[in-house]
């Protein structure tokens, strides 16, 4: 069995070159919620050094509140805030000598990308302008996976290794308590009944089906590097592959 751990860098954190050694893919904050031209570059060359596949994380334009803010944007608006993200940044893989992998929307954009179709068609468009063959994470089922998919992009089904789930498949609100999941081992335990059972458990109880193909662990997380550590660690002990998915 094989799956992409992912973690979204370049956003300031502080210990990004940790988290790259225990990951196999890093979307990298593209300048409107985090990071500007350098710190993008100097990522991507960073990723490069330990073979990590890279790919944009286009954001609302929301500095002030790191893009997790939900606010009114246009199919048109948001077709320009992705293309214009990926577009800079796949400049900026060429100038590294990387090839861009994937991309992933940041925060409240994907978070309304997922029950949006309008808006997530303004996405996936945008992707498609910039890439054909770049590969889209998102969550399997969702507005944003079947806009992806209607467009013949090529899909990565995401999770979130550390997030908890509401009932009807999406993420607990970050203004919740619960919104985060803080023991590795818990998580390693849910992430293995994701691959295995294709199941996570909500928090009222309730079973959530889920394809895994990428699992997110965030880096801004207090205690994110041990926590990504011991999470990678389980996943190799029980025969795992770690692996960015490929281009088709």
């Amino acid at each position: 069995m094989k799956v992409d751990l992912n973690s979204d860098l370049g956003e300031g954190a502080g210990h990004d070159d940790e988290i790259l050694s225990l990951v196999s893919s890093a979307n990298i904050a593209c300048g409107f919620h985090a990071g500007n031209p350098a710190s993008i570059f100097n990522s991507i060359r960073a990723a490069k050094e330990k073979g990590v596949a890279v790919g944009a994380h286009p954001s609302l334009d929301d500095r002030k509140n790191f893009g997790r803010t939900e606010m009114q944007v246009s199919a048109p608006e948001a077709y320009a805030l992705v293309a214009y993200q990926v577009g800079a940044f796949q400049a900026l893989c060429s100038a590294a000598g990387v090839e861009m992998n994937h991309v992933k929307p940041h925060g409240a954009l994907y978070n309304m990308a997922v029950r949006d179709r309008e808006l997530s068609d303004a996405i996936a468009h945008g992707v498609l302008a910039v890439d054909t063959r770049a590969i889209l994470f998102a969550p399997a089922g969702t507005e944003l996976f079947k806009a992806a998919k209607e467009l013949g992009l090529q899909i990565a089904a995401e999770v979130f290794a550390d997030r908890n789930y509401n009932s009807d498949g999406t993420l607990v609100s970050r203004t919740k308590p619960d919104a985060l999941l803080h023991d590795p081992d818990e998580a390693a335990e849910r992430v293995h009944r994701m691959l295995r059972e294709g199941k996570i458990r909500a928090v009222d109880g309730s079973d959530l089906r889920v394809q895994a193909e990428t699992i997110c662990v965030h880096g801004d997380t207090p205690g994110a590097v041990e926590f990504v550590r011991a999470l990678r660690a389980r996943l190799e002990g029980e025969g795992i592959i770690i692996a960015a998915p490929g281009k088709s």
